[in-house]
């Protein structure tokens, strides 16, 4: 197929040799990713102070809840693109990508407009302190102000990992991470711009991301070569990728919704828990990427090679990734038992104590079930990568059902410690229905290829 040398046919070769070649570029993407929250959460809680903290941290759950969907959406939008690839019809998949761009443009247009306009009573909703309203809604406000350079840059990345480039997404993250850091700076210490300037910051160094990736995809990739023809809209295809987009968008959003819930419940516990929380989460995040890229990878890898009908390998692939995925969860769960709370010290001073045990206590309880967290993503983005998109809203209902378990009945009667075992509890249901809905699909898939199923 034409394009550049970048892009990787994972429908022939070793699947775990693959696996970890498309893996760490997408990982040390996704760290710098995180990255970006982390310094904003440091320099926040470091010249800002804890109730700027907090403010930024109280809005966690409603930024995954709307950017989770707008992610969500654009990770599905690459799944036909890389079924297109391994079944090498190069007309079909350029004609996804057009119809792709014109439905982000539309919903990133009606997303800015409605949660901009419904963003000050989303914070009230769920009970934000009134110390920390006023920050969370000036930090909220930009961020959702820039959905449509997360549209821009996700659904290129997704693109270029569809065929199966995880590497130039990586160079553009990098690049931007650094300006990430100058921008924070710029905009807190010598404008003073407070935690609006650490989300415009967010915000515009996702946008250089995305216009760097749009140029660099004109210039080099010769697949995408899109023709007048087509560009236009494709009935066919615009139900294929809302088919694909809508319920992964729906999953993330879904899946949020629990976190919405617990976020309220720990909001009503004061401004040190939600502190915590959000510093907890953050480091969190920045430990879980590798189970992140796994799912990523595992969606490429099970996008192209159910486009070139090798359902074999899409076994081997899942079991590879399991493996990598569970070596891991051991690294990690030992790290984080011995030095939670030296990390925690990235966030705030020494002499915040409470805080900092809350935080290695959150850290600790989570990583203790870190492996059922890599079977839920490797798991799940294999059977999205198959084409099985709504299962994905399946699993997302279990995981919102396990959080609000613990919002609403856990954490008002025992505290802070049932909010540290919440994502487990989700991760366990989720892998309850996640395991038999693979074989599940897999059954389904020899079937209609003509195998024995």
């Amino acid at each position: 197929m034409k394009g550049n040398r970048s892009m990787q046919d994972m429908t022939e070769g070793r699947p775990i040799s693959l696996i970890l070649k498309f893996f760490f570029p997408l990982l040390f993407g996704m760290l710098f990713q995180q990255f970006y929250n982390l310094v904003d959460t440091a320099i926040v809680g470091k010249f800002l102070g804890p109730d700027d903290l907090a403010a930024v941290g109280a809005t966690g759950s409603v930024n995954f809840l709307i950017l989770g969907f707008c992610m969500g959406v654009c990770n599905g939008f690459s799944i036909p693109v890389a079924q297109k690839f391994g079944a090498k019809d190069e007309s079909g998949l350029r004609r996804f990508v057009a119809n792709s761009v014109w439905l982000s443009v539309i919903f990133a247009a009606v997303m800015t407009v409605i949660v901009c306009i419904l963003c000050r009573q989303i914070l009230i909703w769920m009970d934000t302190p009134a110390n920390i309203l006023e920050g969370s809604y000036r930090y909220i406000f930009v961020i959702f102000l820039g959905i449509p350079v997360t549209y821009l840059y996700n659904l290129l990345s997704g693109i270029m990992r569809a065929l199966g480039d995880s590497k130039t997404p990586l160079i553009f993250l990098i690049l931007s991470s650094v300006l990430n850091i100058l921008f924070d700076l710029g905009a807190i210490l010598i404008l003073h711009m407070g935690v609006a300037g650490a989300a415009w910051a967010t915000v515009t160094a996702q946008g250089i991301s995305g216009v760097l990736c749009l140029i660099y995809m004109k210039k080099k990739y010769t697949i995408l070569k899109i023709s007048k023809d087509e560009w236009k809209l494709n009935g066919s295809c615009i139900a294929r990728l809302c088919g694909m987009g809508i319920p992964m968008g729906l999953q993330y959003s879904i899946t949020a919704i629990g976190s919405v819930v617990l976020q309220t419940a720990v909001n009503r516990l004061g401004s040190t828990a939600v502190a915590a929380v959000a510093s907890g989460g953050k480091l969190a995040m920045f430990f879980c990427c590798p189970f992140d890229a796994l799912g990523g990878t595992m969606a490429t890898y099970a996008g192209q090679n159910v486009g070139a009908k090798k359902l074999d390998r899409v076994k081997e692939g899942l079991k590879a990734a399991s493996l990598i995925g569970i070596i891991y969860s051991v690294i990690a769960f030992v790290i984080l038992f011995f030095g939670g709370k030296y990390i925690a010290l990235l966030f705030m001073d020494a002499d915040q104590t409470e805080i900092i045990g809350r935080v290695a206590m959150f850290l600790i309880g989570n990583s203790m079930f870190y492996i059922p967290l890599t079977f839920v993503n490797v798991v799940r983005f294999t059977i999205q990568g198959m084409g099985f998109s709504t299962f994905a809203i399946l699993a997302g209902v279990c995981e919102m059902a396990a959080r609000s378990l613990v919002g609403f009945c856990l954490v008002p009667v025992f505290g802070f410690l049932p909010a540290c075992f919440a994502s487990p509890l989700a991760w366990i249901f989720a892998d309850a229905f996640l395991i038999p809905a693979f074989f599940h699909c897999m059954k389904k898939l020899k079937v209609l290829f003509g195998e024995a199923a």
